[in-house]
């Protein structure tokens, strides 16, 4: 491990805006004390309380945090040394609405409480193509955002990937969920506003690559049962920056 990641790694250890629980600890039965008390004893406000899940770097979060000083953002991933460059310009910006937690997704469940976060950010996930249960669309995920969201609660998907649009669209059909936008090319749509246009350094990257950015918000009303559509999907013929390879494309 290089010299560089130690140092963020020590730095993330001492940013009071990013919590670390390890798995460790949710295994104690002792749980993350945050859970249901993050605008209290966090934020300090009664905000609306909005997630990036996967934020990488973190630019989207503090991006959003910027836009609406009157909501609360928490930025999730478990790559603590990417995670470092928007805890680090949140913190010197002295911005008082952003925080990041480090953890699996997989795990928010243990972090948060029923109906405590009203928004879910999706910004260029993996479309983990050939594993369903990793796809962060899939209705293994959505059980577990709707035991957080509220019941109006919001997902917006951001992407480069047709695939996982088409699996999300698809998804939703099957799961009759109200959808409020939808686009297959964002940036050729009258759909942009401040939020959307948010550019991270990696969707510049498939911009300038010529690919057509899809968004997608919408209610993740609560259901007893999630179907998982049983449809095929054509995979993406390239590569995607930072991920595993998707096909045999470029």
């Amino acid at each position: 491990m290089g010299k560089n990641k130690l140092q963020k790694f020590d730095d993330m250890a001492e940013f009071p805006h990013v919590f670390q629980y390890p798995f460790a600890i949710l295994q104690s039965g002792s749980g993350c004390p945050l859970k249901g008390q993050w605008n209290k004893e966090v934020f300090k406000n009664n905000n609306p309380l909005i997630l990036e899940l996967g934020c990488g770097r973190g630019e989207y979060t503090v991006g959003l945090g910027k836009l609406y000083p009157e909501k609360n953002f928490i930025g999730i991933d478990i790559k603590g040394a990417r995670m470092w460059a928007g805890a680090k310009e949140s913190l010197k910006t002295g911005m008082k609405n952003v925080a990041f937690l480090r953890t699996s997704i997989e795990l928010i469940s243990n972090f948060f409480a029923t109906e405590e976060v009203s928004e879910i950010w999706l910004t260029f996930p993996d479309p983990q193509m050939k594993k369903v249960n990793k796809r962060l669309t899939g209705t293994r995920f959505m059980k577990l955002y709707q035991e957080i969201l509220s019941e109006r609660g919001l997902i917006h998907l951001k992407t480069d990937s047709n695939f996982i649009y088409t699996c999300t669209r698809e998804m939703i059909k099957a799961n009759k969920l109200p959808v409020q936008v939808c686009t297959n090319d964002l940036y050729h749509s009258d759909l942009t506003d401040e939020a959307l246009s948010i550019r991270t350094f990696y969707e510049q990257q498939w911009l300038d690559r010529g690919l057509h950015i899809k968004y997608i918000r919408f209610v993740c009303e609560p259901r007893e049962i999630w179907i998982e559509p049983d449809v095929e999907v054509e995979p993406d013929p390239y590569r995607s920056y930072n991920r595993s390879r998707r096909s045999n494309g470029k």
